[in-house]
């Protein structure tokens, strides 16, 4: 109720991205803050209460079941919703004011797209730990924001690196290699509309529209133990690295 009362009339002003947290800057020096976490996916359209349920109109809305598990709808003056669809339940949603955001994001490393983030910021980066597999280091959100268990090994397997390598062990030019893959995995990713693997969780993301990523087609790894890697045929295997599993090809990286 305290929640409802607070945001209700407020305006949104911006919307915007850090690491894996949707931002939304509103009048009044509030900010709602979003992280989707497992299954959370923002949708953007109309809904109907009917029988208990809340329904679409028509379209992925309505006919994709991953977009019904509605738990959080806000109205908007333009006579549409903005709803949070999510299956696990595990999505966070805050309202804060931004003295609290720029302290819940200080942690926060670069953003990997971010011009200025250039591969010598990258390399720096790195450098910065003593220690550690690759895989777990790009999954780290205060060394690099927003990679996920999915796009990190897509990155590792374009760029030919065993995610059990350590970091010290790398060297400029296997560098490189993964500065590049990360910004053409992840460009190409956003371009798509991201991952919605069929019958899996995680990878149930959907677009606002309700509509499923189109990044599936792409996917090399991520989920594909037992299948033949499409560079070299050898068998992908899917291992644990510090409690999340990881997806590669033994032969072709290395």
């Amino acid at each position: 109720e305290q929640f409802k009362k607070e945001i209700k009339g407020k305006k949104i002003e911006k919307v915007w991205r850090r690491g894996k947290n949707i931002i939304f800057d509103l009048s009044d020096n509030k900010i709602l803050l979003i992280h989707q976490k497992l299954t959370g996916h923002l949708l953007y359209g109309k809904w109907e209460l009917k029988k208990g349920e809340w329904q679409a109109e028509k379209g992925p809305l309505k006919d994709d079941l991953m977009n019904r598990f509605l738990h959080l709808i806000f109205w908007l003056d333009n006579g549409k919703m903005l709803a949070l669809s999510d299956l696990r339940k595990f999505a966070k949603v805050e309202l804060l004011d931004k003295e609290t955001l720029e302290k819940e994001l200080s942690s926060f490393g670069p953003e990997p797209l971010d011009k200025d983030f250039t591969f010598e910021k990258f390399k720096e980066t790195l450098n910065k730990k003593e220690k550690g597999k690759i895989k777990q280091i790009l999954m780290d959100q205060n060394i690099i924001a927003g990679i996920g268990n999915i796009y990190s090994d897509e990155i590792l397997w374009e760029a030919k690196i065993n995610p059990f390598k350590e970091i010290k062990k790398l060297s400029d030019q296997e560098m490189k290699r993964i500065y590049k893959a990360m910004r053409e995995i992840l460009s190409k990713a956003i371009e798509v509309g991201g991952e919605s693997i069929p019958d899996k969780t995680p990878g149930q993301f959907r677009r606002i529209s309700g509509e499923k990523g189109g990044f599936d087609k792409l996917r090399k790894v991520y989920r594909r133990e037992g299948e033949k890697c499409s560079r070299c045929g050898t068998i992908i295997q899917r291992v644990k690295i510090g409690g999340r599993f990881a997806h590669y090809c033994p032969q072709c990286q290395y």
